[in-house]
């Protein structure tokens, strides 16, 4: 638990201004209970936004204030007296709270730091009648089944990142995507890319190969920020660049505050330095000097994303733009970092986005067809070999309102075309019936996902559609 009387004062742009005022006048206006989200950017200032309307508020309401954070490095506040602000982390807090329900008295506005993150909610009934103001770059929750809309009656979108470039105060970041195969990777229950799955395909010798590629061709010399899944990609990372002679640190969750310190000190006295870390520095991280941000990974996560990047956004009298090196198909999948969204539809409509599944089919599976043997290829040789990419099919189908099924009947016409084009009789049909099953599942398998459909109905669709292409050759021949 922290309290401090004061830090340095520092001038409000413009924009922070501006929100400043609009964020105040709500909470003027809120009944006590009445909760507002407010999201800008990283690297916007949120900290100096939500400082400044705290102090506001203790002179406006003389009622002290309590900003809530996960980790320790959020500032606290300006011009205070008698500790009328408090800044404690959850748990610290939590755990006293737990033994003395009045360990903090008269707060009227609690302020919520890096507010996506669920873990405020457990403290929240230990103050009633109070307004809470919840801040974030990102405004998912980190739990799909608590949404923020359930605790904030409204959102307040700051400065996009796009603006924030145009007016200077955000680093331009120029994204260098390489194409992944990530068709091994596999999905928990919890929607993200498992680690297991990460670590298989990015400790390889070939993923290593193609990261160190990257960096001497963009990032070479540049002080550089790489984020892994796991912590044994991360050592093989740092082994990897070791062995090159590059001056590289890793970081991760194993290590005491101690020896966190140090790597972090010691990355930010060195100009080109390189940190290989596990995405324990997507929050609370705070070095300017970073040129270029490796993204050594794949998520489905919009709010990860958004982290990872904001690191090296910070801009400086000689840092007007910065590199993200994508390696996890990450840019397709999102957008580039400063493509606008709209957050206010992101709040009320969570599920659209968590998980990713609104643009699943950017996935790298989908944007190829089934690449047949070379064997099997010369069976069809009477018939086009042109691809039958699914998702373009799908898109197709949704922008002249057909239903989707529509895909997979035209899947069967090429199939059953192609069987027909290169078939002398009916065994020879029912050979190459069997020859193309995998493509096939591979189709159906791409349709799915267009979808969103279970295991169960891929498996179904299957069966499914080899039975109606059966069907189909044995009245062929019939007729």
């Amino acid at each position: 638990m922290e309290t401090e009387e004061t830090i340095s004062t520092r001038q409000l742009y413009p924009y922070q201004e501006e929100a400043v005022n609009t964020i105040f006048n709500k909470l003027k206006e809120a009944k006590p209970n009445e909760n507002i989200l407010f999201q800008l950017p990283t690297g916007g200032g949120k900290t100096i936004i939500f400082s400044e309307i705290a102090k506001r508020y203790i002179n406006h309401f003389n009622r002290k204030v309590l900003i809530l954070t996960h980790r320790t490095e959020v500032k606290t506040l300006t011009q205070q007296s008698d500790y009328q602000s408090f800044t404690a982390l959850v748990e610290t807090l939590n755990n006293r709270l737990q033994e003395d329900e009045q360990f903090l008295e008269d707060i009227g506005l609690v302020i919520v730091d890096e507010a996506h993150y669920n873990s405020f909610r457990k403290i929240f009934h230990y103050f009633e009648n109070v307004n809470i103001l919840g801040v974030t770059a990102t405004p998912l929750s980190s739990n799909k089944k608590l949404p923020l809309y359930q605790t904030y009656k409204e959102i307040i979108v700051g400065e996009s990142i796009a603006s924030l470039i145009d007016q200077g105060f955000l680093a331009e970041g120029v994204t260098y995507s390489n194409d992944v195969n990530l068709s091994t990777l596999r999905v928990g229950n919890n929607g993200e890319f498992t680690t297991g799955s990460h670590e298989m395909l990015y400790t390889q010798a070939m993923m290593q190969g193609k990261l160190l590629d990257a960096y001497e061709e963009i990032g070479k010399g540049t002080k550089t920020l790489i984020f892994n899944a796991g912590i044994l990609t991360s050592i093989a990372v740092y082994n990897t660049f070791k062995a090159k002679g590059y001056p590289i640190r890793y970081l991760d969750s194993t290590f005491s505050d101690r020896d966190r310190a140090e790597t972090l000190e010691w990355f930010r006295n060195t100009k080109d330095g390189i940190l290989s870390s596990v995405s324990i520095l997507t929050t609370g991280f705070d070095e300017p000097e970073v040129e270029t941000i490796i993204l050594n990974r794949a998520t489905k996560s919009l709010t990860l994303y958004h982290q990872m990047i904001g690191r090296g956004s910070r801009v400086l009298p000689h840092k007007k733009k910065f590199n993200i090196v994508d390696l996890g198909n990450n840019s397709r999948r999102f957008n580039l970092w400063q493509f606008p969204i709209d957050w206010k539809h992101v709040f009320v409509a969570p599920h659209l986005y968590l998980e990713q599944r609104y643009k699943d089919e950017w996935d790298y599976e989908l944007e190829n067809d089934y690449e047949l043997p070379d064997d099997i290829k010369a069976r069809f040789l009477n018939s086009s070999a042109e691809a039958f990419i699914v998702r373009e099919r799908y898109l197709q189908c949704l922008r002249k309102g057909l239903k989707p099924q529509t895909v997979l009947d035209q899947s069967l016409d090429d199939h059953f075309g192609r069987i027909k084009d290169n078939a002398a009789d009916f065994d020879e049909a029912f050979e190459l019936f069997d020859l193309l099953s995998e493509e096939v599942k591979y189709r159906v398998k791409q349709f799915a996902k267009c979808i969103n459909a279970t295991n169960n109905y891929t498996d179904y669709q299957t069966q499914t559609y080899s039975s109606k292409l059966r069907r189909r050759l044995i009245g062929w021949f019939v007729e």
